[in-house]
């Protein structure tokens, strides 16, 4: 298969390649930062430039990438930007990587993806989101709405997609073990439930994608929690995660 996937230059993204590396596919991976990939001997591995709020940006190296392939099998979008504003107040620069990464990144993957894909008939696209996204309440933080954001998007495209032969498969993960994780927690992440290993969600993410999953919510103790919690008014809701928000950022 050509896979190529955007934020692949490191976690989630990164060990996604690996395993379809694994297996013999040809996969391309990008990143504002390619060098942030590791070191590594893969010889179909390609690795690009690119940033996901620039159209032409994300357009052009997935081009490149299928310059001497005749399909594009699947695109797996992983990027994402975090700042946590329910506790305390982020700056309007971090406002707006969270805005211009995680929605205007989303519909540009889709794009990039669907222009490829549509003349092909048939495709896979996947896209990353946060288990965070399921909750609607009125003082939800902006991370929580971009995600939300990026499922309803999501969900535009699999309905627009679907009669041409092509699948959307949203993730909605709980806490992985990633590098960028324990760098935004000093490495303690003790206060992360169902914490799960990086290897645990590659597998959970690539069978959903096998199998052309709408959405898959994991692990499934968290999965259960945040759908109970969705339950409640909003107000309480808004009670609820405003206290959780504080007990994570103390020391």
């Amino acid at each position: 298969m050509n896979i190529f996937i955007a934020g692949g230059t490191s976690g989630i993204g990164y060990s996604l390649a690996t395993h379809y590396l694994a297996k013999g596919d040809h996969v391309g991976i990008c990143g504002r930062n390619p060098d942030k990939a590791p070191q590594n001997n893969f010889k179909n591995l390609q690795v690009f430039q690119a940033n996901v709020g620039d159209i032409n940006s994300i357009s052009s190296a997935l081009q490149t990438f299928l310059a001497d392939k005749k399909t594009l099998d699947l695109f797996i979008n992983c990027t994402g930007s975090y700042a946590e504003d329910v506790a305390g107040e982020i700056s309007y620069e971090e406002a707006e990587e969270m805005l211009q990464t995680n929605i205007l990144g989303t519909a540009n993957c889709f794009e990039a993806a669907r222009k490829v894909m549509k003349g092909q008939q048939e495709g896979k696209i996947a896209v990353i989101a946060s288990v965070s996204g399921i909750l609607e309440y009125e003082n939800s933080s902006l991370y929580t709405k971009t995600k939300r954001s990026v499922i309803q998007i999501a969900d535009a495209y699999r309905r627009a997609l679907k009669p041409f032969g092509i699948s959307v498969t949203t993730i909605a993960p709980g806490y992985v073990n990633t590098e960028k994780l324990r760098q935004l927690n000093q490495n303690d992440l003790s206060k992360k439930p169902f914490l799960i290993d990086i290897e645990t969600a590659t597998a959970i993410i690539t069978e959903a994608i096998e199998k052309r999953e709408k959405l898959i919510i994991f692990p499934v103790k968290m999965k259960w929690m945040m759908k109970s919690l969705s339950l409640l008014p909003s107000s309480l809701l808004n009670i609820i995660m405003f206290k959780k928000a504080k007990w994570m950022k103390k020391d």
